[in-house]
């Protein structure tokens, strides 16, 4: 018996290519969260996001392959990670969810992860 992984369950390639979007769109326009990507194109970290969520929840597994182990916490050193930040990002990532319109279970699966993730990343409590 195979079991459909939640990459499939969600959606796929298409779901996960909104929900970045949507999260991006939301970065571009909140200037005290963009601070924390340094890159003027936005486009580079939008792939990088996508593939990361993609191979978590079961589909390719492009970003180990392109970016080696993903190491969060420590890829993301480097930037000061407030509380402050952390709640814009989840603000903006939250938003991206409720676009998507996925079945109950899946959505309250996907915004545990989502918030635990954005928890673990906060490395400074000065705003």
């Amino acid at each position: 018996m195979t079991v459909e992984s939640f990459y499939d369950q969600v959606g796929g390639h298409q779901t996960f290519r909104k929900l970045v979007h949507e999260f991006y769109a939301g970065v571009a326009g909140d200037p005290e969260l963009r601070t924390l990507y340094p890159e003027e194109d936005l486009g580079p970290a939008e792939e990088r996001f996508r593939m990361f969520l993609e191979q978590y929840w079961g589909g390719p597994e492009t970003y180990s392959q392109e970016r080696g182990h993903p190491r969060l916490r420590m890829r993301h050193a480097p930037f000061k990670v407030t509380t402050t930040q952390r709640d814009r990002w989840l603000k903006h990532i939250m938003a991206a969810v409720d676009s998507l319109d996925l079945a109950p279970a899946n959505d309250l699966i996907l915004r545990d992860y989502l918030d635990r993730a954005a928890h673990s990343m906060v490395n400074s409590l000065d705003d």
